[in-house]
């Protein structure tokens, strides 16, 4: 099959999540033997800033990982039909314009014959839902949402069954435990603090309790605000500024464990729905720690996969123990690998995808949906 997917950015991981696995799901699916292609808007906010910290150099680390990956960048004066070039599939991401949306939607309608998928893995669906009323979906034959709760917002709005949970995933290509083992020290932590929505969750079962277990903090990431990189040096914490998630596997593999600090959102609006650090520092074979949420999809094996903590005493007395203990260590390591490996790689995701496209290609029955779905 010919897709095209439309994306905020493939080559900018900058605060920008869904690079992370859009770049191994196109990979599987190219490996498939599909000709793949992803487009992204010229100037857009994560490259732009990208470039501006880093110029590019900052993009070396994707190309050297994914160099059989393809991108084109668009200009505004672009024609989406032009931009499809026959596509018999065209797959459009949240994050992007809505008159773009629009008009890939508008062809569609015409009697353009490629199967038009919307894909969402943001909580705006809950968190700002006129912003995804602003966009009209009404010729669109589906949706892919990449949690349940999320697709049961789409469900409600009329969807059906034309809505998948599709969820994130690891690249098992690059995400890997390192061929050889080196020293590990301390904990470490990949992400960004972005708009506070987490602050006294990161204080309270990350910072505290690191430093409550004696264990040295190394933390990457972007958007940290005066205030907040005042608390980092409060509690000792190393900042490091960006990482391009390409190198995530060599930074795990310098640390003994790592934590997961759900978004509020996550825990509250659309619970269940995991961020795709989970599943990288899984396949990366390093210990895990998690802040509470609910696995209501029973991706993993809690206390196996992964130790929660309910609050952040039970969390620094988890850090202390994965510090103490090579059995427990190894244990943790291999359970989130199999689990990985079994459940939740790209290569999962592009079969369930191909499969999600063959089910739309038997039935063939247009959708009558209401303008800008309610």
């Amino acid at each position: 099959m010919k897709i095209r997917y439309f994306t905020h950015s493939l080559l900018s991981c900058w605060n920008h999540g869904n690079a992370h696995f859009l770049r191994g799901v196109l990979r599987e699916l190219a490996a498939l033997g599909h000709d793949v292609l992803a487009l992204e808007p010229q100037g857009n906010w994560s490259l732009s800033n990208l470039l501006s910290d880093h110029g590019e150099a900052g993009l070396s680390a994707f190309h050297a990982a994914y160099p059989e990956l393809k991108t084109f960048s668009y200009g505004p004066d672009s024609e989406p039909e032009a931009l499809i070039d026959g596509a018999e599939v065209v797959i459009v991401h949240e994050w992007n314009d809505p008159t773009l949306v629009a008009a890939l939607g508008s062809l569609r309608a015409r009697g353009a014959t490629f199967t038009l998928l919307f894909h969402d893995t943001h909580h705006r669906a809950v968190s700002d839902p006129q912003a995804i009323r602003a966009f009209d979906l009404s010729a669109y034959d589906g949706v892919l949402a990449f949690g349940e709760t999320l697709s049961e917002v789409y469900r409600r709005w009329g969807w059906g069954d034309r809505v998948w949970t599709w969820h994130e995933a690891a690249d098992l290509k690059h995400f890997r435990p390192p061929q050889v083992e080196k020293d590990r020290q301390g904990v470490v932590w990949i992400g960004n603090w972005g708009d506070g929505e987490r602050t006294a969750e990161l204080e309270d079962f990350l910072f505290r309790p690191a430093s409550q277990a004696n264990l040295p903090l190394d933390i990457y990431g972007v958007r940290y605000p005066d205030e907040a990189l005042a608390t980092l040096k409060r509690y000792g914490v190393d900042y490091h500024g960006w990482a391009a998630n390409a190198r995530a596997p060599a930074i795990f593999a310098q640390h003994l464990a790592t934590v997961h600090v759900p978004r509020r959102y996550y825990t509250q609006l659309l619970p269940g729905i995991p961020t795709i650090r989970v599943f990288e520092a899984l396949a990366c074979g390093i210990p895990l720690l998690s802040a509470p949420w609910e696995d209501s999809e029973h991706l993993f094996r809690s206390e196996q996969d992964f130790l929660f903590a309910s609050d952040g005493k039970e969390m620094a007395d988890h850090l202390r123990a994965v510090a103490s203990d090579p059995d427990l260590r190894a244990s943790l390591i291999r359970s989130g690998l199999e689990t990985i490996r079994s459940r939740h790689s790209c290569a999962h995701r592009a079969e369930q995808l191909v499969g999600i496209i063959a089910s739309l290609n038997a039935s063939a029955t247009p959708i009558s949906l209401a303008r800008n779905v309610a």
